[in-house]
């Protein structure tokens, strides 16, 4: 078998190993020998191993990657098992696997396989589909004898993880493998998976077998509480006079969207992102269609329309209808709509008080999910399920207040807003005092009105808050027990004595504190036998003895504690009343109580505690009284004895406790505490009435042996970060431990292994009011910068209040001077400038004249005088000048001056393309084709809006491309060869007109056939004449055509000077001239020059003279004619150069340039022969002088030297050196024949032009060789001298230029291109040579050019829809229409094709009453309080119709600022002398408890403790 697959593999070249691999390993698993190879894994036959397959399973295991068997396994046969597979896929869902392996010889039960998925994140868009990319797989292996190109076949009912592909060509489907691979989906609406050649279950969780699915809202084992459903229907309203209407929007991550159309309109959708990108979609066609990320599925049947989305949109969709003619059309329409704003529960609000208890409130607020920011609430009333959450309440800062700090409110929540709350009544006394018992109490719904009146209401009111519990445990601490300790020795060293011990009451928390049952007392004293014989009598009966050894431990007396529940509570007795004899001790016995808020105790009447009062006397006895009174020494010895015997008696050391232990932890120690005890009385006595050799010994007792906890390692407090207004004290915590007590070693652990709650790093300080301050802000710009100026800022009085919030406050509270809000800066003196005066006298006595702007040079100084000073100060700036009209009185036998034209004669020549071009009628214009114009016809006495236009005689309509503006002016976009023509403005009985010529345009303008001068007169001559400066203009274009090679050597140098100074973009001045103008009476005087006989070389450099002219005549430039002004004189001196700015810039660096004149040689010889350098030059008679004339261009000007042959000219009487710079050369012979080159020469580079100079004699044919090449002459006897070029051979180089290609486009711009040879030879024979051939001819004709720029479309509006739009100012609404781009054709096209045309608006302001809104404010609130700094009040603020009054929401009135809604008031200090009120609402219980005696309670409680 494995044979054969080898030989099909070679047939086949190379073959993909799938699923078939799986097969295989799968037989060789069954023989004995479990081989798993990846199934998923794409082997080329080329990539296989050299070894045979089997030699696969000769591999040993690596059993690192195998886990450790578990429980189950190791009751099974199986083995651990292995690590998982890498995924088989990259992203898009893939699987991964893990094996194990049988352990028995014997058949396992069970899998030896098992799965999981991985890589569950989304492929990226271009990835492609895992299922095709098995299918392309096998496009290189043959099916069937030829190749395919193969394409999936998806959801296979039968076998949905078989691998079956369609050839693309035909319909040839095909099973290529009987499995996909791994992660491949079952269904392509399915996260399910085929995994081994079955389709597994794979839950919204990604996890196989899971049952998870998304809800509606496509959360993942959601509830569906994340959106809502909406359903409608839409019907449209054609007599409306709409084209089309909005039918639902449907927003950003909506799903499952249905919306059925019946009728014969049409849907499309416009989408807008988050971004605001809007787009647009035509739903034409059924399928699938694409919108920002989002799938469309459209259905067009013959009698509705479906749409379909399956969702998340990936954008705000707006389903729209286009109207059609017929019958209304219903649109239906489901979706689920993601709900993005939810309610969120705030934190607490600031405590209401600083101490003494209070309480804060928690608040909703409505929460924009997309945008993550807070909004206003109407967002979260728009869905029916948003409900917003009731406020929590807590109680807070429950401490004491200080005697020194006293009570602040800071936010009088309970006063604003006063809630319901639930009242409980106290806790009644424990059922048992320890062991575990009861107390229960009433809790009741009660309301606080503004005066603090306090009411029951209903429970429902409460509910916002959890009912405090009636029942709770206590004391559920375990009651103390007896505990004895350790018996001492036997008083006796023999025979039969006493031993003690110590008995404690200990209770639950280690301590002895009494409280046990005395009658379970263990007993404190034995008996004890010493089993040493005595060798003196015994007495019968136990002796107590005296000594410390000897005495016994005590039980300790009970001390009572005052508690939160009425208690007696008994004082220490007193001495008895008597000093011997029988007597009376007292002591104190209260009912107490422990206030828990205030921690101070109370005294009560007896009745309210319970249980009987112990006590407060009891009878005493301290000695007998001695009757006796004797004298002598007996009876004192007697006396002493008995006084003796009586202390004995009465007082004896006894134990009384442990004191406290030495250490916390880590083991201590503590001593028994012995006291001197009246056994009468069971008082601790004076020591000095027991006798001392009889003191008990010390004993000592382990304690607290437990190792020390991780503890809690604070630090010093940080000073106060503010000194008033909130301040904060920071300090380090750190958890550490201490292995043993003997040890200096301390360890820093994590927080974690210390006990909760850690201690605050962080503390509050400094929690009062600051003084109003000044805070000045930052200072604005100066008003000036120089000559002295000023800047303000802006200066607040506030203060910052305890809890960190400020408080804007009057200018009054603050107590100093304000610090200054304006100061003054710039203070330097400014440069000095022109500054206009007065006008002059006006130019004329009577009828209208002007006056001119006179100016003095000046300079402001700091303190802001303007001083004139010498006007050689003012050199650097140009001067202005300023001409305006002036009217005096009417001339004598004038009546109303006629309407006149302020027409300038000049000739414009647009020199290169730039920004639009401003031409002034009355002269002549040669304008570059596409440039736009303007055409300007200044008037005087002339309203301009009734001027009006003629071209060629007949009246001048507006066109898409030419319009006619409100100024009376001639708007062109682009001029084209059909604009060229005679232009008239007509202003009354004044006309003046515009020859306009397009540069390029092989067409001569002629007189139309009808020239309209008036409509009464007919004539054929036009006004003006039509091309008469059309020759001039040629020559100088010409020129310009041969300054052109100059500009590439120029820009090189031009580019290696950037780097030294500042330079323009382009190469020479000419180059970057906009527009010249000449005035005509100057061309006037060339076109004469040249008529009269001065062609040839004196007419050529008379044009490069006026060249010349124009491109040294910067000064003078300006932007009169890109911009010229209404009024003007008539009359210019000298030609005027224009630029696209009408900025002055300074000359930069130029190289060098030589003029030269592409003509033919002129051998005319008259006696002075002048000659351009450049041509050859031919004499036959001898002449009086030749002048070889070298003009050039450059900055700094060239300075220029001949040479004659390549070496330097000698000059003398003969060869001159002229201070042009020219050559001259008297009465020239034979020896001065040969080659003579001009050298221009600056700091930028140099330039040379060389001329032949040849002496003719005889017949024959000479040539010589020029700057354009080889020339030759015919030598003939006449004195006359002819040259022409050669032809044929001796000159063949030229350009040859082929038609146009079509246009590319035929509308929106396009391009054409041609082929463009160098030629040689005759036209008959010629042959194509080099480029660079023909460089010397001139330039290379362009190849490409722009055609068909017209638009392609234009736009069309829709009528205006309702004014129903959003209110922006008052009456103002917004009103929209549909605007889109349509074709010749009338269909609709993408707005890109209207792109060069101005789009019209779709949004306008329109005037409607709906939009009459105002705010209505209601009256204020009382005052929260009478005085101090926290009072404040409130009104009602709404937005309201101001002609019904109706109330609407609050975003249509936002076009105007919204008054107030709340204030602070009654801003006064409450410490006025008389002034007593309570300042807590606990004042009645301060009243009720006696406790007005306190001065903390009586400053606060002022009115209700004033009568006790």
């Amino acid at each position: 078998m494995t044979a054969g697959c080898c030989r099909r593999w070679t047939a086949a070249g190379l073959l993909l190993l799938l699923v078939a691999v799986r097969t295989e390993a799968a037989t060789w698993a069954n023989d004995g020998d479990a081989v798993f190879i990846r199934e998923y894994t794409l082997i080329r036959r080329d990539h296989l191993p050299e070894e045979p397959l089997h030699d696969v399973g000769q591999k040993p295991e690596d059993t690192s990657s195998r886990t450790a068997r578990s429980e189950e396994d190791r009751d099974t046969l199986w083995d651990a098992w292995g690590s998982w597979s890498e995924c088989s896929r990259t992203c898009g869902g893939g699987a991964s696997y893990s094996l194990r392996r049988c352990l028995s010889s014997k058949t396992c039960e069970g899998q030896n396989i098992k799965y999981r998925t991985c890589s569950n994140a989304d492929c990226p868009s271009d990835a492609g589909d895992f299922r095709a990319q098995q299918c392309s797989a096998h496009a290189d292996v043959r099916f069937q004898g030829q190749y395919h190109e193969w394409l999936p076949v998806y959801n296979d009912p039968e076998n949905p993880c078989a691998l079956k592909c369609k050839a693309k060509e035909s319909d040839l489907v095909v099973e290529l493998a009987p499995k996909v691979l791994d992660g491949t989906r079952c269904y392509t609406e399915s996260l399910d998976m085929c995994i081994s050649g079955a389709c597994q279950i794979v839950g919204c969780d990604h996890e196989l077998g899971s049952a998870a699915k998304e809800d509606n809202c496509g959360v993942c084992s959601g509830d569906g509480s994340s959106c809502r459903l909406v359903r409608g229907h839409y019907k449209s309203q054609h007599n409306s006079g709409k084209t089309e209407d909005t039918v639902v929007v449907v927003p950003y991550r909506s799903r499952h969207v249905r919306l059925v159309l019946k009728g014969p309109d049409h849907l499309y959708v416009e989408s807008k992102t988050l971004q605001g990108v809007r787009g647009e979609l035509l739903l034409d066609l059924s399928g699938q269609h694409q919108l920002e990320n989002t799938t469309l599925d459209f259905q067009k049947l013959s009698d509705k329309e479906i749409l379909r989305i399956a969702g998340p949109l990936g954008a705000d969709f707006t389903v729209k209808l286009q109207f059609s003619s017929g019958a209304d059309s219903v649109v239906q329409y489901i979706f689920y709509q993601p709900i993005v704003h939810r309610w969120r529960e705030t934190d607490f609000f600031p405590c209401s008080v600083t101490c003494g208890g209070g309480y804060q409130l928690t608040s909703a607020e409505c929460y924009d999910l997309r945008s993550n920011r807070v909004v206003v609430d109407q967002y979260c009333h728009y869905y029916p399920e948003n409900v917003k959450p009731k406020p929590k309440l807590q109680e807070c800062n429950m401490e004491p207040c200080l005697a020194s700090d006293g009570y602040k409110q800071i936010m009088p929540y309970d006063l604003y807003h006063p809630l319901p709350r639930w009242e409980s009544s106290p806790w009644t006394a424990c059922s048992t005092s320890c062991g575990g018992g009861i107390q229960s109490r009433s809790v009741s719904c009660v309301e606080e009105d503004m005066q603090g009146v306090i009411t029951p209401t209903d429970e429902w009111k409460c509910l916002y808050s959890p009912k405090t519990p009636i029942l709770q445990p206590c004391n559920a601490f375990d009651c103390p027990v007896w505990l004895a300790q350790e018996w001492s020795p036997c008083t006796v060293t023999c025979g039969q004595g006493l031993r003690y011990r110590v008995v404690l009451c200990i209770d639950h928390r280690g301590l002895h504190a009494g409280g046990c049952n005395p009658t379970t007392k263990p007993h404190i004293k034995e008996e004890c036998l010493v089993t040493v014989p005595c060798y003196k009598p015994i007495d019968t009966l136990p002796v107590e003895a005296k000594p410390v050894w000897h005495k016994q431990a005590i039980e300790l007396d009970e001390e009572t504690v005052v508690t939160e529940e009425p208690t007696f509570i008994t004082g220490p007795w007193q001495t008895c009343s008597r000093t011997c004899g029988a007597g009376t001790q007292r002591r104190s016995v209260k009912c107490q109580v422990l206030l828990s808020f205030s921690q101070t105790v109370a005294d009560l009447p007896d009745d309210e505690c319970d249980g009987v009062k112990p006590a407060a006397s009891r009878p005493c006895y301290r000695k007998p009284c001695s009757g006796r009174h004797g004298d002598g020494q007996d009876g004192s010895q007697e006396e002493d004895e008995e006084e003796t015997y009586d202390r004995e008696e009465l007082h004896d050391w006894e134990y009384d406790g442990f004191t406290e232990c030495s250490e916390s932890c880590g083991g201590g120690v503590q001593e028994a505490v012995v006291i001197c005890l009246n056994k009468q009385t069971r008082e601790a006595a004076d020591q000095s009435l027991c006798v001392s050799s009889r003191r008990p010994p010390q004993i000592l007792q382990d304690c607290r042996t437990q190792p020390c906890p991780p503890r809690w390692d604070t630090g010093e407090w940080s000073s106060c970060s503010a000194t008033c207004g909130v301040g904060l004290m920071t300090r380090t915590v750190a958890c550490t431990h201490q292995p043993s007590r003997s040890s200096n070693r301390t360890q820093v652990l994590r927080d974690e292994d210390c006990q909760s709650p850690k201690p605050s790093p962080v503390q509050a300080c400094n929690r009062f009011d600051c003084p109003p301050l000044w805070e000045p802000h930052d200072w604005g710009k100066c008003s000036r910068s120089c000559g002295g100026g000023f800047q303000r800022r802006q200066v607040l009085c506030k203060q910052r209040l305890a809890d960190g919030s400020i408080l804007e406050l009057p200018d009054t509270f603050c107590p100093s001077r304000s610090p200054a809000s304006q100061q003054t800066c710039a203070r330097m003196d400014c440069p000095p400038q022109w500054v206009t005066t007065d006008w002059s006298q006006c130019s004329v006595t009577c009828g209208n004249g002007i006056q001119r702007l006179q100016t003095v040079c000046m300079k402001q100084a700091e303190d802001g005088r303007l001083l004139t000073v010498d006007p050689e100060n003012c050199s650097l700036i140009a001067q202005p000048t300023r001409i305006r009209p002036c009217s005096l009185r009417l001339c004598e036998d004038l009546s109303k001056p006629d309407p006149t034209i302020l027409a300038q004669r000049k000739v414009y020549i647009q020199w290169r393309k730039g920004k639009k071009l401003q031409l002034v009628v009355g002269g002549y214009a040669y304008v570059l084709p596409w440039t736009p114009v303007v055409l300007r016809c200044p008037t005087r006495h002339f309203r301009k809006g009734y001027i009006q236009w003629l071209k060629d005689g007949r009246p001048l309509v507006g066109l898409q491309h030419l319009s006619i503006t409100p100024q009376g002016s001639v708007k062109i976009q682009q001029v084209r060869a059909s604009e060229a023509g005679i232009y008239t403005c007509i202003a009354g009985s004044a006309r003046e007109h515009l020859v306009l010529q397009v540069i390029g345009s092989k067409q001569k303008l002629s007189a139309p056939e009808l020239w309209h001068q008036k409509e009464e007169v007919r004539s054929q001559e036009p006004p003006v004449p039509l091309n008469q400066y059309d020759n001039i203009v040629e020559q100088l274009l010409k020129l310009k055509g041969s300054l052109q090679v100059e500009k590439d050597a120029d820009d090189r140098v031009h580019s290696t000077l950037k780097n030294r100074g500042p330079s323009d973009d382009e190469s020479s001045e000419l180059s970057h001239l906009f527009v010249f103008t000449i005035d005509t009476h100057r061309l006037d005087e060339v076109m004469r020059s040249l008529f009269e006989g001065l062609g040839g070389p004196q007419g050529e450099q008379i044009i490069a003279r006026l060249l010349s002219e124009l491109a040294t005549t910067r000064s003078e430039t300006n932007e009169s004619t890109l911009h010229p002004p209404e009024r003007m004189e008539s009359s210019t001196q000298g030609p005027l150069l224009y630029k696209p700015n009408g900025k002055e810039r300074p000359p930069r660096p130029k190289r060098p340039v030589i003029l030269q004149w592409p003509r033919k040689v002129d051998t005319t010889s008259p006696s002075d022969m002048i000659v351009n350098v450049g041509a050859p030059v031919f004499l036959q008679k001898s002449i009086s002088s030749l002048e070889l004339r070298c003009e050039a261009l450059g900055n700094p000007d060239p300075a220029r030297t001949w040479t004659k042959n390549g070496k330097k000219m000698h000059y003398n009487s003969r060869v001159a050196l002229l201070s042009s710079g020219s050559l001259k050369i008297h009465s020239p012979s034979k020896h001065d024949e040969g080659l003579y080159t001009c050298i221009a020469r600056n700091q930028l580079g140099l330039k040379t032009a060389s001329s032949w100079l040849k002496i003719i004699g005889g017949r024959g044919r000479s040539c010589v060789q020029g700057n354009g090449g080889n020339v030759c002459t015919e030598n003939t006897n006449n004195s006359s001298l002819s040259s022409e070029p050669c032809r044929g051979q001796a000159c063949p180089l030229r350009w040859r230029a082929e038609p146009w290609s079509p246009c590319s486009a035929s509308c929106g711009g396009g391009s054409q291109t041609r082929r463009v040879r160098c030629i040689k030879g005759p036209d008959s024979r010629w042959r194509e040579v080099g480029s660079q051939h023909c460089l010397v001819t001139g330039r290379r004709p362009s190849i490409v050019r722009v055609c068909n720029q017209q638009p392609c479309g234009r736009w069309t509006t829709t009528q205006w829809g309702p004014c129903h739009g959003q209110c922006v100012g008052p009456s103002l609404a917004t009103q929209y229409r549909h605007v889109y781009c349509r074709d010749a054709n009338a269909t609709k096209v993408p707005d890109r094709m209207c792109g060069k045309v101005l789009r019209p608006g779709s949004l306008k302001n329109c005037s409607t009453q709906a939009c009459a809104l105002h705010w209505r404010v209601g009256p204020w609130t009382p005052c929260t309080t009478t005085c101090g700094r926290h009072g404040f009040q409130s009104r009602q603020v709404s937005c309201a119709h101001l002609h019904t009054g109706k109330a609407t929401r609050e975003h249509h009135c936002m076009w105007k600022p919204r008054p107030l809604s709340w204030q602070r008031c009654n801003i006064l200090s409450c410490g006025r002398a008389g002034d007593c009120r309570d300042s807590t609402r606990y004042c009645e219980k301060v009243r009720q408890l006696d406790l007005c005696a306190l001065p903390q309670f009586k400053s606060r409680c002022c009115r209700s403790c004033r009568n006790t």
